[in-house]
């Protein structure tokens, strides 16, 4: 997403600034106002930093960093000193050129958080609201110690469902090469054989036939299509409307619908409770856990209940109302809430639905495994049957 930099007063008249990211301009403004921010100005800033895949630090290296950075800080070195040591043995040259750039605001006399701040794409909102939190409260190194630990979680998370569907997607795509070839190279050959046949030819074979004919004659136009319709995915997915409809269909899927939410619900209990138990104000938290949830159903009802406790609601009524999160969750909030012990709460429903997430990617992968077994067989069957009909009637015309 992109960044704005901005200039402001906050609620105590103190003029302050910083970066956020945002989905646009318009959301960057409204974020800032829920925060009470007066603005005076606000533009859009082409970040500084990259790293790894598009422009992102990988999240592994980053929870490294972390762990190793709370290390340091416990036992007692100079911020200055614990960025050069991180930089200097950092491989990742894009990363070891952002901590260089973040020691060198530090040493100047920023704050972590303000030199954070400048590089959205290497440390999110979610990591510099929670560094800014350790440094006002002093503790900086339980902070990112809590850090580390939330990413390598996020990331384990990821990687579940990201392992489920590499086996299928794999399978598909490669059955989907090899029935391509049968059908530009080996049908031809029988089409060339079958032309001279007097005899009609069966059904499922002049399907094979005609399907052949038109990836012979048409393919590039079907590469064209294809090729046509995942970038106008991408961009209608890129627009709000379209993040919300694709994102609303993606919880509506069968199976994979199920496990897409319960790792929404997993990321809005783990990211909002590590807010909280961070002491960030829990309309911040709110805000952060929103825009970090990865799906705009779950953000926009996020939000929605976010705008409520502002209103001087609790949490649980209206997480109820949005009807996106289960049951289960709004009233394990709502305990939590009335036991003073939300975050603790927020932590053991993370780590319920990051067992529910493991035994539905376990069962979506024990499902999926015979159901493409069957699909592939029965398509490659097809094609097999459909070619040898006409010799076998052949053969019985020839002994009739």
């Amino acid at each position: 997403m992109p960044a704005f930099a901005w200039k402001g007063k906050n609620r105590l008249g103190d003029t302050q600034e910083g970066v956020i990211v945002a989905d646009n301009k318009e959301a960057a403004v409204k974020a800032l106002q829920r925060n009470n921010i007066k603005i005076f100005s606000i533009q859009s800033q082409t970040a500084k930093s990259g790293a790894g895949f598009g422009g992102k630090v990988k999240p592994k290296t980053l929870a490294i960093f972390t762990r190793q950075f709370s290390v340091m800080i416990d036992a007692g070195l100079p911020l200055v000193q614990c960025l050069e040591i991180l930089a200097a043995q950092q491989d990742d040259k894009k990363f070891k050129s952002i901590i260089e750039e973040v020691r060198q605001d530090v040493e100047q006399g920023a704050t972590l958080q303000a030199a954070l701040s400048k590089h959205p794409k290497a440390f999110n909102d979610l990591y510099v609201n929670m560094v800014g939190a350790g440094e006002v409260g002093g503790i900086l190194d339980v902070i990112l110690q809590r850090l580390s630990t939330y990413i390598e979680k996020a990331v384990k998370l990821t990687g579940k469902v990201k392992g489920a569907m590499t086996y299928p997607i794999a399978v598909i795509t490669i059955a989907a090469i090899v029935v391509y070839i049968i059908m530009i190279k080996v049908i031809p050959t029988f089409t060339e054989m079958y032309d001279g046949v007097g005899t009609g030819l069966p059904a499922p074979t002049k399907v094979c036939i005609a399907i052949s004919k038109a990836l012979v004659d048409y393919g590039w136009l079907v590469a064209i299509v294809i090729v046509a319709i995942t970038i106008l995915y991408r961009q209608y997915y890129k627009t709000t409307a379209g993040k919300l409809q694709i994102d609303g269909i993606y919880l509506k899927l069968p199976v994979l619908g199920d496990i897409l939410r319960k790792v929404a619900v997993a990321r809005f209990c783990r990211t909002l409770g590590t807010l909280i138990s961070s002491g960030v104000p829990i309309l911040e938290g709110m805000d952060i856990t929103a825009r970090t949830a990865g799906n705009q159903v779950i953000q926009n009802a996020i939000l929605t209940c976010r705008d409520a406790v502002e209103q001087g609601r609790n949490i649980a009524a209206p997480l109820a109302e949005t009807k996106v999160f289960p049951p289960m969750v709004v009233q394990m909030v709502g305990v939590g809430e009335a036991t003073g012990a939300l975050d603790a709460m927020l932590a053991k429903v993370a780590d319920f639905y990051d067992d529910e997430v493991d035994n539905a990617v376990a069962a979506l992968t024990s499902l999926m495994e015979p159901m493409i077994i069957a699909i592939l067989g029965g398509v490659i069957g097809f094609i097999v049957v459909s070619m040898y009909m006409p010799i076998f009637n052949m053969g019985s015309v020839m002994g009739d």
